[in-house]
């Protein structure tokens, strides 16, 4: 981690001390804890249409959702050689923030009651899934801004997260579990624009910032393991409940088995080395994560998720083989650890499959999952081709949304 001068160290203490006091005044006047023992407080009185209520859930799902932000996303982030233990650092102080800013944020919008934020294990898992985001919108600026920035990136970055999420889930009923649209597109783009404005034309040495030194290898299989391990719970912590969560995670596992084979086909065809390497594992594990966001609970079937696993691996090698160097060079955007190539596009793509899958949504095939996955289908008000719309139109805006507050924030 780079030595800072007094005035940027002075920047960042004063930064953090002015953070942290307003979000415990904010949390003192506004936040309680929430009543989650009484069955029914949710869904008569707040506005719990974006998660549902599942008292058995709570906490091993907040417990595997949080070490999945919190140790496989750090360490995903520690691969430069100049920034590695300094990456961990800051990706610590960016968790510690964005939960506390993001349980106050979310909590407007989906925990309000009688001027209180109402708060348990449901509103924390929702916090993490926004510092999950978070942390891979700074992904694509990592090296290149100092922690007083990343604070701010995290400001703006969880707003934004929380507006479109609550646009998506909440106003147009879109159903994204696992966050392929509004953790992993959103996260991509949102820090990918950032990127671009922060384009420095005499700094414009692509390969230089992709010193990776010896170590990137170490964290990756690290956090790797993570990934396999506690991935398939923050698929599915946020599914229907019942039944539905062995879906979300044989679809998810399956998926990350198949973009593994998918993405050593590749590499050794488009790398001379021909050696294998433990961050083109990392890679594809997150493109198949990424993949399984939003069609994770639905029903791809054991070969659907194979298929989608596999043309998610895909995408890592072959993005940073030919597109990292055309954003780099043609469109002046830096993206140090590649969250176009493995969440961006991966995230894309789950979304459209997750928008065909809504199409082919019929009774017979869900059955009592259809009122809790689609409840507007079930009751006929909609038919799953308008459903399968909407899903669709929660694309653009989502990238809209990151790009112009990108942009902003950058």
């Amino acid at each position: 981690m780079p030595e800072y001068t007094t005035a940027s160290r002075f920047r960042l203490s004063g930064l953090c001390f002015l953070l942290q006091i307003i979000t415990i005044i904010l949390f003192a006047v506004f936040v309680r804890y929430g009543p989650e023992s009484s069955p029914g407080f949710c869904s008569q009185q707040l506005n719990c249409s974006w998660r549902n209520q599942d008292a058995g859930f709570q906490h091993p799902r907040f417990r595997d959702v949080h070490l999945q932000a919190f140790l496989g996303f750090g360490l995903l982030v520690a691969f430069l050689s100049r920034y590695g233990p300094g990456s961990v650092a800051i990706s610590i102080l960016i968790m510690a923030f964005a939960i506390q800013w993001a349980v106050l944020i979310q909590g407007f919008l989906h925990f309000f009651l009688n001027g209180k934020i109402y708060v348990g294990a449901q509103s924390m898992v929702s916090a993490d899934f926004c510092t999950a985001a978070i942390l891979i919108s700074t992904g694509a600026v990592l090296g290149r801004v100092n922690p007083v920035q990343m604070l701010l990136l995290t400001l703006m970055g969880v707003i934004l997260f929380t507006l479109n999420e609550y646009i998506l889930l909440s106003l147009m009923g879109v159903r994204d579990s696992g966050g392929s649209l509004t953790v992993h597109t959103f996260g991509a783009y949102f820090g990918l624009m950032v990127s671009r404005i922060l384009h420095q034309p005499h700094m414009d040495k692509c390969k230089k910032q992709q010193d990776t030194g010896n170590q990137p290898d170490v964290f990756a299989v690290v956090g790797t393991i993570y990934l396999w391990i506690f991935w398939p719970s923050f698929t599915s912590a946020t599914t229907v409940r019942g039944n539905a969560e062995p879906w979300a995670v044989l679809n998810t596992y399956f998926s990350l088995a198949a973009s593994t084979l998918a993405t050593l086909v590749l590499s050794p065809v488009l790398h001379e080395e021909g050696t294998l390497r433990m961050v083109q594992i990392r890679d594809a594990t997150l493109a198949g994560a990424a993949v399984m966001g939003m069609a994770g609970e639905m029903l791809v079937t054991p070969f659907g998720a194979l298929v989608a696993g596999f043309l998610a691996g895909l995408i890592p090698p072959l993005g940073f083989r030919f597109l990292t160097p055309v954003l780099c060079s043609r469109l002046k955007t830096q993206d140090t650890c590649g969250v176009h190539n493995v969440h961006g596009l991966p995230g894309i793509l789950g979304a459209l499959l997750g928008m065909l899958l809504t199409a082919l949504a019929t009774a017979d095939a869900y059955g009592g999952r259809l009122e809790f996955m689609f409840p507007l289908v079930a009751q006929g008000s909609w038919t799953a081709t308008d459903q399968a719309l909407c899903q669709l139109c929660a694309l653009p805006i989502t990238l809209l949304l990151a790009t112009l507050g990108g942009s902003l924030t950058g």
